[in-house]
C-alpha cells in the first residue's frame, strides 16, 4: 500500500535541507511512500524542492510582523485561508502523516494535520525553538529535535525525541580525504596549501564578509588560500573590497564568489570553517568533523544561534567569536592557531564529529514511518 507524507520548511536553507533530507531518507526506507512538500512559491523551497525531485504545492503563508503593525489585522483572515488550503492538500494527498520543520509556512500545515486528525511531528533544528514550532508543538505527537537540551523548551517534553538536525546526503556520505584534491582543483584552488572556508548564507553576512577582507594583511601564513562566499546581494560591494585590499597589502591567495551550489565540494577544500552559527551549519560540520570557528547571528530570535554555537564550543567543537567583537584581527587571533597547529585541528574535528549526528536524518524517516496509519 503506498503511503504519502506531506512535507513543510520553508523560508530558509536551514529548513529547506532538513526537509529533504528526511524526503530522501523516506522515499529509501520505503520506495512505495511518496514525500510530498507543501511551500511558498517565491522562497527558497520553490527551487530547491523540486531540483531534489519531489512534488511541492504552493500556498500563501502570512508571515507574522514580530512588532505591533497595521498588518497584525490581516493576519488571522490569511491564516484561515491558509489553514484551509493546506487541509484541501492533505485530502488531496490522502496523507498518512504530516511532518514539519519551521518557517512561517509549517504553522498552517500543522493546524490543517490537527484539523484533519493527522499524526504530526514537528522538528526543531535549533537549541532554542522558533515560534511557529512553539506553537505546533502544543499539537504534535512528537517533537523531534536536535539538541537534548532543548526539549524542556516546549510545553510537552514528554513527547520529546532528540533525532539530530538531518543533513543532506551529498555531505552525510561526503569523504573528505579522498574528494579534497579534485575538490580543490575544481574551484580553482591550490591542491596542498592550508584552506580557510567562510561563508554566511546565501545573502552573506556583512560582519563576516568586513572581518576577512580586513584580515588581509594580518595573516601570518605565507601559504593560506581562502575561499569566500560573499552572499549574491553582498557580493560587488564584497568583491570591490577585495580588490582594493589586495591593491593596497599583501595576503592569501582569494578565490571571491557570490555563493557556492555545491557545498560538500566546499567542505572537502577546507581544513577550517568561518561561519554563521545556523542549526545546518553546524549539522553539517559537525557530520564531517569540520573544526570552526562560529559567529552567531546576533538578532536570531531567541538568540538560537548563540545556543547553537555554544553547545559545540562547550565539548571544544568549535571556537566562537561575538558578532560585536568581531574585525580582521579578532578572526585571525581564532583562527590562524588552528591552522598553524595540525594537531589542535584534529582535536576539534574529533570534538565536532563526535557532536555530530549522521544518523539523524534515518532517525526522524523511522519516527515519521511509526506514525504513519493513525496517530500513536
Amino acid at each position: 500500500m503506498s503511503h504519502t507524507v506531506v512535507i513543510a520548511g520553508g523560508g530558509t536553507a536551514g529548513h529547506v535541507f532538513p526537509a529533504i533530507a528526511v524526503a530522501q531518507e523516506l522515499r529509501r526506507l520505503d520506495p512505495e511512500l511518496e514525500p510530498v512538500f507543501v511551500g511558498v512559491d517565491d522562497r527558497l523551497e520553490a527551487t530547491l524542492v523540486p531540483e531534489a525531485g519531489f512534488r511541492l504545492h504552493h500556498i500563501e503563508a502570512a508571515a507574522i510582523p514580530r512588532r505591533l503593525s497595521p498588518r497584525l489585522v490581516t493576519v488571522p483572515f490569511a491564516l484561515r485561508r491558509s489553514v484551509r488550503r493546506c487541509a484541501e492538500i492533505l485530502r488531496e494527498e490522502r496523507a498518512g502523516a504530516v511532518v514539519t520543520f519551521g518557517g512561517y509556512v509549517s504553522f498552517p500545515v500543522a493546524r490543517a494535520a490537527w484539523r484533519e486528525q493527522l499524526p504530526l511531528i514537528v522538528h526543531e533544528q535549533n537549541a532554542v525553538p522558533g515560534l511557529a514550532n512553539r506553537v505546533a508543538a502544543r499539537w504534535a505527537d512528537t517533537v523531534a529535535v536536535t539538541f537534548p537540551g532543548s526539549a524542556d523548551r516546549f510545553r510537552y517534553p514528554e513527547r520529546t525525541a532528540v533525532t539530530g538536525d538531518p543533513v543532506r546526503e551529498d555531505v552525510r556520505g561526503l569523504d573528505r580525504d579522498s574528494a579534497r584534491a579534485d575538490a580543490r582543483r575544481r574551484l580553482g584552488l591550490a591542491p596542498d596549501c592550508p584552506t580557510l572556508l567562510v561563508f554566511g548564507g546565501s545573502q552573506g553576512a556583512r560582519r563576516i564578509n568586513e572581518a576577512i577582507v580586513d584580515a588581509h594583511a594580518r595573516w601570518e601564513l605565507a601559504d593560506l588560500q581562502v575561499l569566500h562566499a560573499a552572499g549574491r546581494a553582498a557580493y560587488d560591494d564584497t568583491a570591490r573590497a577585495w580588490a582594493a585590499a589586495r591593491e593596497e597589502r599583501t595576503g592569501p591567495a582569494v578565490q571571491v564568489v557570490p555563493f557556492i551550489d555545491d557545498m560538500a565540494e566546499a567542505y572537502a577544500a577546507a581544513d577550517l570553517v568561518v561561519c554563521r552559527a545556523g542549526a545546518t551549519s553546524i549539522a553539517e560540520l559537525t557530520v564531517l568533523g569540520l573544526p570552526s570557528v562560529l559567529v552567531p547571528y546576533p538578532h536570531a530570535t531567541a538568540d538560537h544561534q548563540a545556543a547553537n554555537a555554544a553547545a559545540l564550543a562547550a565539548i571544544g567543537g568549535a571556537r566562537v567569536v561575538v558578532d560585536a567583537d568581531l574585525d580582521g584581527a579578532a578572526l585571525v587571533a581564532a583562527a590562524q592557531p588552528l591552522l598553524r597547529d595540525a594537531q589542535a585541528c584534529a582535536t576539534m574535528a574529533r570534538a565536532a564529529r563526535a557532536f555530530g549526528r549522521p544518523d539523524a536524518a534515518a532517525n526522524l524517516a523511522r519516527l515519521v514511518l511509526s506514525h504513519l496509519g493513525g496517530r500513536s
